[in-house]
């Protein structure tokens, strides 16, 4: 479990202390900054201008649960949503992994399905849950037609970084806690480094 903090600059110092004191007994400690990239790579959890851009929908970025539209509730886009629903979408936000742990991933590397580019990693680091680099990157059909779960199931993927072509597996939802247990205090046993493959 996790929280956000909002407080007054100054009472951040004084906080700060009372956490870290509180938390003694727990093991409290501190974590960098790109611990908060890895995590929220590993779990599938969305970063603004990386993952979501203003010219990607949420059908396309995987966030059609935030929309509601089983419910009345209105938004700003909500038939053009709508319609792209009906419609289909031709670009799909996809985890993906390389084959091989010990190749790093940076970002901006290209996507290749099948012998041929069908998108690119906007974000990458290292999953140390999996024991491999993990990225997210869109991927759109060669033909420019609908992205299906099929076609992401199928092909031959590869990842081509500094001209080297890696193999890659494409999961359809995050290969880390897929079913988001952890989140609401179930922990099963993690994936043993190495499996990501077994987990698409």
């Amino acid at each position: 479990m996790g929280w956000e903090l909002h407080i007054p600059n100054e009472s951040a110092v004084a906080v700060y202390k009372a956490l870290m004191e509180a938390g003694k007994p727990h093991g409290l400690v501190n974590a960098g900054y790109r611990a908060i990239d890895s995590l929220s790579c590993e779990k599938g959890y969305r970063h603004w201008h990386a993952d979501v851009r203003p010219d990607d929908s949420p059908l396309e970025a995987g966030l059609a649960f935030t929309c509601k539209l089983k419910t009345s509730t209105n938004f700003l886009g909500r038939e053009a949503i709508k319609k792209q629903k009906v419609r289909g979408i031709t670009k799909k936000l996809v985890t993906i992994t390389v084959d091989d742990p010990l190749i790093p991933l940076w970002g901006l590397e290209g996507i290749w399905r099948d012998g041929k580019p069908v998108g690119y990693i906007r974000r990458a680091d290292y999953a140390f849950a999996l024991g491999r680099s993990l990225g997210y990157g869109y991927v759109q059909h060669p033909d420019k037609s609908i992205v299906t779960n099929d076609f992401l199931k199928s092909g031959t993927w590869k990842i081509e970084s500094m001209g080297e072509y890696i193999d890659a597996t494409v999961h359809i939802r995050p290969p880390f806690d897929p079913k988001n247990l952890r989140v609401k205090g179930l922990y099963e046993e993690l994936p043993k480094p190495g499996v990501a493959k077994a987990l698409v």
